[in-house]
């Protein structure tokens, strides 16, 4: 019997998105990305490296703008996700699968996940797609 509990609150606890694929695409001379993808995969994300020291290009490309660009570039549940954003927004996105092309956190803010252990204060992610670049996140 309490095997089966202990099962049973072990798929509980389990992340809803647990095994969602995310690519990231980073500068192999980076090391903050690596943190961003061990952050991720820390909460239960299937996180595969891809070293590409385009990833600029490889953002730009995907609709980032140059202005909004940071140091590593993913893929996750059809969206491009650019730069060291929270889970928890992540999370959101695919929830709500809003009809936007990705998010993006400009820069390499130092209370972000990757840039510190955890996110701490305030960060501002941007939605952007075809109907422009908006606030998703400001929290």
């Amino acid at each position: 019997m309490k095997k089966i509990t202990l099962a049973a609150l072990a798929l509980i606890a389990t992340p809803a998105l647990a095994s969602e694929p995310v690519t990231v695409y980073r500068d192999p001379s980076c090391g903050c990305c690596g943190l961003w993808a061990e952050y991720m995969e820390d909460r239960g994300y299937d996180v595969k490296i891809v070293n590409d020291p385009n990833v600029a290009e490889r953002a730009m490309a995907a609709g980032v703008p140059q202005k909004g660009l940071s140091c590593h570039h993913s893929e996750i549940g059809g969206y491009e996700v650019h730069g060291h954003i929270p889970e928890e927004i992540i999370a959101r996105l695919l929830k709500e699968k809003p009809n936007i092309t990705g998010l993006i956190l400009p820069g390499m803010p130092q209370n972000s996940p990757g840039m510190a252990r955890e996110k701490y204060g305030t960060l501002k992610v941007y939605s952007y797609g075809p109907d422009g670049i908006e606030v998703y996140s400001n929290e």
